[in-house]
């Protein structure tokens, strides 16, 4: 991507109040400590990178590049931070931002798929076009977007046992929301590393597999018997309406259903003339 900043490279000293943040920050938490370390720096040392904006109105700027400074700085009482202003399109601003933000490593992956789909959305890209500009393959793309399916509760608790990516991407093979939360529950609580998570939960789903398979093979018998038992009955009300005295008993346990169906013996006419 190209950016016009030709002439506009030199810094500029700009009001902290002036700078609004970026609408697609990729970044959605900022440790304290953290910010009062940087603060502290920036006391003693100044802002030994300035920060990237461009102009939006004839008092106002927005934050392509920076965020963590401009708090800092703003934290520590300054009133000026020194800015390099780009001359950039919507398009272009997003794209940069993003682009800069998803290059850090101190982002969780979390905050790192949710500024790709941002990316995407905001630009109009394809998971394609956005492994293009990140330097990733398209496969990559599509792994990292998969974890925003978890609920926020669950990104939470990953975060806070500090699961990897892959802890979260093993636990999406389970669709249910109630059964996931507790599978992770007890990878938290058994400290279970990637391939003893992978494993249990891979058993999990096979269990609920077999359970499934076993279900349905119960619900073909059981389907099988009904259909055995209307044929029954149709055969005797056939012989009902042709007149023949058919009874029928019925009866069952745990181990089998017993049906009994008596059709009594017809009668002669020799025999029907001596009674």
């Amino acid at each position: 991507m190209l950016l016009s900043i030709g002439k506009e490279r030199k810094i500029t000293d700009i009001p902290v109040v002036q700078i609004r943040p970026c609408p697609t920050q990729a970044r959605r938490s900022f440790q304290k400590e953290q910010l009062r370390e940087l603060a502290f720096s920036i006391r003693q040392n100044g802002i030994l990178q300035p920060l990237t904006v461009r102009k939006v109105s004839t008092a106002e700027y927005e934050l392509i590049a920076g965020e963590r400074r401009l708090r800092a700085a703003a934290m520590c009482g300054q009133s000026k931070v020194p800015c390099i202003v780009l001359s950039c399109t919507d398009k272009q601003a997003n794209i940069y931002s993003m682009t800069e933000n998803l290059q850090r490593e101190d982002l969780n992956f979390f905050e790192e798929a949710e500024g790709i789909h941002m990316m995407m959305l905001c630009c109009g890209m394809t998971q394609q076009e956005t492994a293009r500009k990140l330097g990733k393959r398209q496969s990559t793309i599509a792994n990292k977007l998969r974890v925003l399916k978890l609920t926020n509760d669950e990104k939470e608790l990953i975060l806070k046992a500090h699961l990897t990516e892959r802890h979260a991407r093993a636990l999406l093979k389970v669709n249910d929301i109630t059964e996931r939360r507790i599978l992770l529950s007890e990878i938290i609580e058994r400290n279970m590393n990637v391939s003893q998570s992978e494993k249990y939960i891979d058993a999990f789903v096979n269990r609920q597999r077999m359970q499934k398979s076993e279900t349905q093979k119960q619900k073909i018998v059981i389907k099988d018997i009904r259909l055995f038992e209307n044929t029954v009955m149709r055969a005797v009300n056939t012989m009902r309406m042709s007149g023949i005295n058919v009874t029928t008993a019925h009866s069952e346990n745990e181990e089998y259903i017993e049906y009994t169906v008596r059709i009594p013996k017809l009668r002669s006419d020799k025999e029907n003339m001596t009674a």
